[in-house]
């Protein structure tokens, strides 16, 4: 006990100005990725393309895709183009309901406390800045406070976006959006509320209208459908203008670092090439991004999931509070691995439960100790800090060096 007592005095001799590695460190606070960007420049594809490469769940942040119903007019993404990664808050709402930005707040909250509890990386896609924003910089500073995010930005230049626009309708018209909207069609719409205020919607009710009336002809009929369908194409190109000034807004006048990826070049490509240059300039580089933002000051390890998930040679992860075992050589450390203020350092499974190599810990939580010789370490350890002092071989319960740096026992 007396030696309890004496290490306490210790440390309380030190004075922290020569040592600032002894002030406590502030909880790491878990990583969310945002996609932003204007109506068809491909949220969803690089959501889709990040989760490739990391551990992700992804969730949805447009305001009509929350509605159940009209998956055609909407663009709501589908089963194939979700690639087996899992999406949320798509079709959840009901149709005639208003989606507030508060109930998306309160939703999304819940999906990301979700997704995290399962070791996963958050990826909030869609255009509706004003759900995003509300989220990120609620009144109470909550989010900001839990959460470091990463914002995307996919840009398109607009007369590349608009030209795609006016196709991709075309598309939707062809895939039966007319149809879709037809069967859903009420006189009495009230085009105010739910999902009834859509794109796609309220354009084709003269056009619903007409057949109603035995009084217009088809060629009439046809004309007023064109004009519905164009409206279509020149209100979404009105609602990317708008996002893109919200994203400006964002940027320049809150404040918020977001990272711009142009992929204009891929819009302009067709076929292969295409999907070829989306993988150059767009998802290549969003990949780089979100990979150096989860790895910096991470409190959680986000391996790609196309690489083996163990240490190979030497690798360096700073602030992180745990440190997997490598998979592949019975669960030990490979080579010589540095980790900075480790919450915790897993012992080896393969030799006795010792540390094989070099391995230098600052700030570490816990030491776990050898399993086969009086509880001391093999090979060279040093730890800065301990929370707690493990005993001597030879039973004295002393600090071996000296000063605040606690030597390895064991030889």
């Amino acid at each position: 006990m007396m030696m309890c007592k004496q290490a306490s005095l210790l440390q309380i001799r030190i004075p922290i100005k020569l040592f600032p590695d002894l002030l406590p460190l502030r909880p790491q606070k878990e990583k969310v990725v945002v996609v932003m960007g204007a109506t068809g420049t491909g949220k969803s594809r690089l959501s889709v393309d990040l989760a490739a490469h990391f551990p992700a769940e992804v969730i949805n942040a447009d305001k009509m895709q929350v509605y159940r119903g009209l998956d055609i007019a909407t663009n709501k993404i589908t089963d194939d183009e979700c690639d087996g990664v899992p999406h949320h808050l798509i079709g959840i709402a009901d149709p005639g309901a208003d989606f507030s930005a508060g109930d998306f707040v309160r939703t999304s909250s819940l999906a990301i406390k979700a997704i995290v509890g399962r070791g996963k990386l958050p990826i909030i896609a869609g255009g509706s800045n004003s759900f995003i924003e509300a989220l990120v910089d609620d009144r109470n500073y909550e989010f900001r406070s839990r959460y470091d995010v990463c914002f995307l930005w996919v840009d398109v230049a607009m007369p590349v976006l608009e030209r795609f626009v006016s196709d991709r309708v075309d598309r939707m018209v062809a895939a039966g959006m007319v149809e879709e909207v037809r069967k859903a069609y009420n006189p009495s719409f009230d085009y105010s509320k739910g999902i009834r205020r859509a794109i796609g919607v309220p354009e084709f009710d003269s056009f619903f209208r007409s057949e109603y009336s035995s009084s217009i002809d088809n060629e009439t009929r046809s004309k007023l459908l064109e004009s519905a369908i164009n409206e279509v194409k020149m209100n979404t190109c009105t609602l990317a203008c708008r996002q893109l000034k919200k994203i400006h807004r964002l940027r320049d006048v809150k404040g918020w670092k977001i990272h711009r990826i142009d992929a204009t070049k891929a819009f302009e490509k067709h076929g292969k090439f295409s999907d070829h240059v989306w993988s150059e300039l767009v998802s290549g580089p969003g990949s780089a991004i979100i990979s150096e933002f989860v790895h910096k000051h991470s409190s959680t390890i986000f391996h790609a999931t196309s690489a083996p998930e163990r240490f190979a040679g030497s690798m360096i992860h700073k602030h992180s509070t745990s440190v997997s075992p490598a998979a592949g050589v019975s669960k030990r450390f490979a080579g010589s691995v540095t980790c900075k203020h480790s919450g915790s350092v897993f012992p080896t499974a393969g030799a006795s439960e010792q540390f094989v190599g070099s391995v230098a810990c600052k700030h570490s939580g816990s030491v776990f100790p050898a399993a086969d010789e009086s509880e001391r370490f093999a090979g060279s350890v040093v730890c800065k800090h301990p929370s707690s002092i493990f005993p001597a071989a030879d039973g004295s319960e002393r600090f071996a060096g000296s000063g605040a740096v606690v030597a390895a026992v064991g030889r």
